[in-house]
């Protein structure tokens, strides 16, 4: 293991474990960054990434963390969050300043579901406890660098539901003219339930085409990003996210709002 990764540097990436390798545009293979303080299990991790294909690199600080943000560039970062020096949640957030498009899993030994809220309202995309298994890590941070590519988008860069307007080529939504602050994977939510409008979405229907694949019924991400679209698209008066009891979700258009799409901004 110790072979495959550097404590601070990169690591090459040999042939993957059964899957073929997450690759970039230009074929390169996908990036991961590791932050942890647990050197050991660090390693590991990083280890298991390489061994699937991914080009590595792991810090040990939040500090070090923001460092390697800017100059490995990295497709998805797994975050510790009891850190010594910034917490995962406060890298989180200083991440997201540096480059918000990038997606995030929380590993952690923090349990709780109060805990899990948390760091999935901090804007982290998936969140796994420790001690979890290697494979689905592996497979957890495979999902998390498709960019929900399940999710089918519109021919037409721009798609409107009631006062929402959504930009499927530049990944932004406006309500009512006004820019809606969102983290990739609320943006994805945002687009699947528009683009279904009308439409009662079950909660395996949206953890599959948003997050990959059913997490099982203990999970409680559906909720969680539900929730804090609730709140960002509270200032709506032609939009209503509906929870239909037992079965899903449905986004809900007022009548007289209309929607529909077209081809510019």
């Amino acid at each position: 293991m110790a072979d495959a990764t550097t404590e601070s540097g990169s690591a090459a990436a040999p042939m993957p474990l059964g899957l073929p390798p997450v690759v970039r545009a230009d074929g390169s293979p996908a990036r991961a960054l590791v932050v942890d303080d647990e050197q050991a299990l660090a390693a590991a991790v990083g280890g298991s990434l390489v061994a699937d294909g991914w080009e590595v690199r792991i810090e040990h600080r939040g500090r070090s963390a923001l460092i390697a943000v800017r100059e490995f560039q990295p497709d998805v970062v797994v975050l510790d969050i009891m850190m010594p020096d910034i917490d995962g949640l406060d890298t989180l957030e200083r991440i997201r300043a540096i480059r918000p498009e990038i997606r995030v899993l929380f590993l952690t030994a923090l349990d709780s579901h109060d805990d899990r809220i948390a760091g999935l309202r901090a804007g982290g995309d998936d969140y796994l406890t420790k001690p979890f298994a290697i494979a689905e890590l592996q497979a957890r941070v495979r999902v998390l660098a498709r960019s929900a590519v399940a999710i089918a988008r519109p021919a037409e860069s721009r798609l409107r539901v009631g006062d929402l307007a959504v930009d499927t080529g530049e990944s932004t939504a406006e309500l009512a003219g006004s820019p809606l602050e969102l983290t990739p994977t609320e943006f994805e939510l945002l687009l699947l339930l528009a683009n279904n409008a009308g439409r009662v979405l079950r909660r395996a229907q949206i953890l599959e085409a948003v997050w990959g694949y059913d997490f099982g019924t203990e999970s409680n991400l559906v909720e969680v990003y539900v929730s804090s679209l609730r709140r960002k698209l509270a200032a709506s008066t032609a939009l209503n996210l509906e929870t239909v009891r037992l079965v899903g979700y449905v986004m809900r258009v007022a009548d007289g709002a209309g929607s529909g799409s077209g081809g510019g901004a």
